[in-house]
């Protein structure tokens, strides 16, 4: 098979990672990059392909399968919209939109072309997700109650003094960070309907919050409850348990989520599952049966461009649409809105046209 055609733009640490990936693939070949600014020369080059200044420019000499969109979040909008004039599949890196109302017009354009664009949540792709999945799906935890869900780390300083635009509001780990975990709630559990949260930015006194304590109450009536934190010298977070981001140092003895159901419970990624055997006899005067879900793990990354090009090809629907990116920034900003109000954010309230 003819492998497929991509360019990349924005040359950015994970834009150069997707050329990594690109290049080691048998799938497809880079076919170009797309970044205005002058160090993108010297990464071209080094992969040996034309560079553009932007999207216009590529789409007047060349017509690629595919374009991964690893540009500033202000312009993933703009991009995609571009790709869908051309009838091109793209890749949007996360989040999917700068705003709601940007998201939302991507959204009614997208659907109304028929346009194959995937959004680049990777956690969706990840192994130990798809494995914990399947054990929901199977029944062992039983109906879901809760979830006990953290991301605690520390960002050093110089995060925040190259770049001070992460000291303001915008910069800080609920619009950053915590997209991904929603994404990775929903996948688990399902709709989030409601939520609430308290805020602190006491340790860093920065304009934007370093700390976070978030409610959740899912379609199902199950609850949950979330810890987020750039400041808390901490090992739970997805980043350091999960290792599937090798830059990380990761604790093989650490969780940063527990689900529980009416028959057992399941830590991620440890996949450390404890359970009744006999249903009948559940009370916490009953020992539970232990065990370790095996599973192999992967690369999400690479996991994700097998996925776009199975897109590309028309093999596949994106496991990650316009549609499911937009709710995880509605879920995100319902998030700030409770933090800032102190009240339940009612998230149906927010749909609107995400409703199908």
């Amino acid at each position: 098979m003819t492998p497929l055609r991509i360019a990349v733009a924005g040359a950015g640490l994970i834009g150069r990672r997707h050329v990594e990936l690109i290049q080691a693939s048998n799938a497809c070949q880079l076919c170009a990059l797309v970044d205005p600014a002058p160090a993108a020369a010297e990464l071209a080059t080094a992969a040996g392909v034309p560079l553009y200044s932007s999207l216009a420019e590529l789409f007047a000499e060349q017509r690629p399968d595919g374009v991964i969109l690893a540009t500033p979040n202000h312009l993933h909008v703009e991009g995609a919209l571009a790709c869908v004039e051309q009838g091109v599949a793209a890749l949007i890196e996360k989040p999917v939109a700068h705003s709601l109302a940007e998201g939302q017009r991507l959204l009614a354009i997208a659907e109304q072309r028929g346009a194959r664009l995937l959004v680049g949540h990777h956690r969706a792709h990840s192994a130990i997700l798809a494995k914990a999945r399947e054990l929901i799906a199977e029944g062992l935890l039983g109906n879901l109650v809760a979830v006990m869900g953290s991301a605690l780390f520390y960002k050093p300083d110089d995060y925040f003094e190259a770049a001070p635009w992460r000291r303001k509001a915008g910069g800080g780990p609920v619009l950053i960070n915590m997209i991904h975990e929603i994404g990775n709630l929903r996948s688990l559990c399902g709709e989030i309907v409601a939520v609430q949260a308290q805020a602190s930015s006491a340790t860093r006194g920065f304009a934007v919050e370093d700390s976070v304590a978030i409610s959740l109450r899912f379609a199902s009536g199950a609850l949950g409850t979330f810890l987020l934190s750039d400041t808390a010298a901490c090992a739970r977070s997805w980043e350091q348990t999960a290792r599937e981001n090798l830059d990380y140092p990761s604790y093989d003895d650490e969780d940063c989520y527990v689900i529980a159901g009416t028959r057992g419970s399941l830590s991620i990624p440890t996949m450390r599952l404890k359970y009744y055997e006999q249903p009948q006899d559940r009370s916490w005067w009953t020992p539970f049966a232990s065990a370790v879900a095996s599973l192999q793990h992967a690369d999400p990354l690479q996991r994700q461009l097998a996925h776009f090009c199975q897109v590309i090809r028309g093999q596949a629907q994106p496991l990650v649409t316009v549609r499911d990116g937009l709710r995880n920034l509605q879920i995100v900003d319902a998030i700030n809105q409770a933090a800032r109000s102190g009240q339940i954010v009612i998230t149906d309230t927010l749909t609107g046209d995400l409703q199908p």
